[in-house]
């Protein structure tokens, strides 16, 4: 997943003092990560000191990075928002936390926020940058904020409508979140298709089929393709029909990619369709802004049926010896959270 260009670029030592000292987790070798700590600055005017409740860990993006997969011709567009350090290391990233601020406007002050911001225990932010948590929705579930908006986003790219036919291919916390959405739509056929037949009653939740056979769907309208592999993608192609629009929502960094694009995608006339979250869709754009469709996202969260999706939990204090687990020997976890102290 591309994300939005960061505002400010830090180093790690890059700290000063002032507020009370914060924890965070910092990337410093492949597959290595170490929580350092972190001088906070007294908050000024317009900004804020947020407490960390939860935070969630993307197993897309944040892996590879934590592999070192980030190649210099697109680190630009892989740095997120509130990123310190730069790529490959030491690099303090993330960007799905949600705290309560201590400090702040006086209309803020206690409230819940979501930011786009790295694994750590207590941040200092713009005050803009935070983006209030709606009252239906619960600090722990507000964490799959950016993962939704993710899904928003390929949505709106998709052109998908009302009746279509649309298959996922890939039921991780992205395909599922489209799934979702898609679902939604009046009258829309909608398939998540996985290997893994452990995601069947999440997709079933969402009122979506599932299969894990490839060769059960095919001629859909509208195909997400979200797996991040090759084999998906070929899958994914095989499951439209004439003229249907492909929709690639997978972040591969370094990874090559091989698939032909002969025979059907050619004969079927197909579109593909890249999607990524660090821009709006040129439809959207006139009227919607970053800041809007991240609001969105968050009460399109207010849904209980979306508590399934959150598989795992790790203690912050865990975090860095956990990462290696959460990325690849967690087949069965959707999303895992990150629990602060309280």
């Amino acid at each position: 997943m591309n994300l939005p260009a960061a505002t400010k670029r830090h180093s790690i030592a890059d700290t000063k003092p002032g507020a009370p000292d914060a924890r965070a987790l910092w990337h410093v070798a492949p597959s290595s990560a170490r929580l350092l700590p972190q001088a906070l600055p007294a908050p000024a005017a317009g900004e804020m000191l947020v407490r960390t409740l939860w935070s969630a860990v993307s197993r897309g993006t944040e892996r590879l990075v934590h592999q070192g997969l980030t190649a210099p011709e697109h680190r630009d567009h892989m740095r997120a928002p509130m990123q310190e350090g730069d790529f490959p290391f030491p690099v303090k990233y993330g960007y799905c936390a949600v705290g309560r601020v201590e400090i702040g406007p006086e209309e803020s002050v206690g409230r819940l926020v979501f930011a786009l911001h790295p694994h750590q225990d207590a941040f200092i932010l713009p005050a803009a940058d935070a983006v209030p948590v709606p009252d239906t929705v619960p600090a722990r579930r507000a964490t799959l904020a950016a993962n939704m908006e993710t899904a928003l986003n390929a949505l709106w790219d998709s052109g998908a409508g009302a009746g279509d036919r649309i298959v996922v291919v890939g039921a991780g916390l992205i395909g599922l979140l489209i799934t979702y959405l898609a679902a939604r739509l009046p009258g829309a056929e909608v398939t998540a298709l996985d290997p893994n037949i452990a995601r069947r009653p999440l997709a079933e939740r969402f009122g979506a089929r599932f299969t894990d056979d490839p060769t059960a769907v095919g001629e859909a309208d509208v195909v997400f393709h979200a797996s991040a592999t090759s084999q998906g993608l070929r899958t994914a192609l095989a499951c439209c029909g004439t003229e249907a629009s492909l929709v690639e929502v997978s972040w591969y960094g370094d990874e090559d990619v091989t698939v032909g694009l002969g025979g059907p995608f050619h004969c079927k006339r197909l579109k593909l369709i890249s999607s990524q979250v660090g821009a709006l869709p040129p439809s959207r754009r006139p009227r919607w802004t970053r800041r809007r469709r991240l609001e969105k996202a968050l009460a399109l969260l207010a849904d209980d049926a979306l508590d399934a999706l959150i598989t795992g939990e790790v203690a912050f204090d865990d975090l860095p010896h956990a990462l290696d687990r959460i990325f690849t020997g967690a087949p069965d976890e959707v999303a895992t959270l990150v629990r602060y102290p309280a």
